[in-house]
């Protein structure tokens, strides 16, 4: 594989993340959760209006990784006012994971925090999530377990995990 580059990711890169996004959060998920709630969770998170109001409105950051010109992951995060930045997206293709380009998206996000000033990263991943091990390897810990209403009946059962910077 070529070297992977990441760059920032603007509101014409909404169908590419979109795109990014179906081929990877339906394998990802999938083995735990109902078909039904991955659909209604992945329409709530990456339909076109929803990626754009989450650039426009939260200020969340989009970076997206390469290599040469093939697309392979992308990761979203917002900076915070208590000097936490958190993760809210960390997608790689299936067939491109642990081959390094979750950690160079991790890597770019906590370089993107430490130049805003933010002391720690924060995230939420669902428990049965093998990222998990991922996560951990990375220097990040369990915080808190966390059931979120997300609608429609559908909760995301997650583990709150957290990284300090310096």
């Amino acid at each position: 594989m070529e070297p992977i580059t990441i760059r920032t990711a603007t509101e014409q890169d909404i169908p590419l993340i979109n795109e990014l996004g179906e081929q990877s959060f339906y394998p990802t998920y999938l083995p735990f959760i109902s078909a039904e709630q991955v659909s209604y969770m992945f329409h709530m998170m990456y339909d076109a209006a929803a990626l754009r109001k989450q650039m426009r409105e939260r200020g969340d950051i989009f970076f997206i990784a390469y290599a040469g010109t093939q697309a392979l992951g992308f990761a979203s995060c917002q900076h915070r006012a208590e000097g936490v930045t958190k993760l809210h997206k960390l997608y790689v293709l299936p067939e491109l994971q642990v081959k390094g380009v979750g950690k160079a998206l991790l890597d770019r996000v906590e370089q993107a925090a430490g130049e805003a000033g933010q002391g720690q990263v924060l995230l939420n991943v669902n428990r049965e999530n093998k990222a998990i091990g991922f996560y951990r390897k990375c220097g990040y810990a369990i915080r808190a377990a966390d059931d979120i209403d997300i609608g429609n009946g559908f909760f995301m059962n997650d583990y709150e995990m957290i990284k300090s910077l310096y």
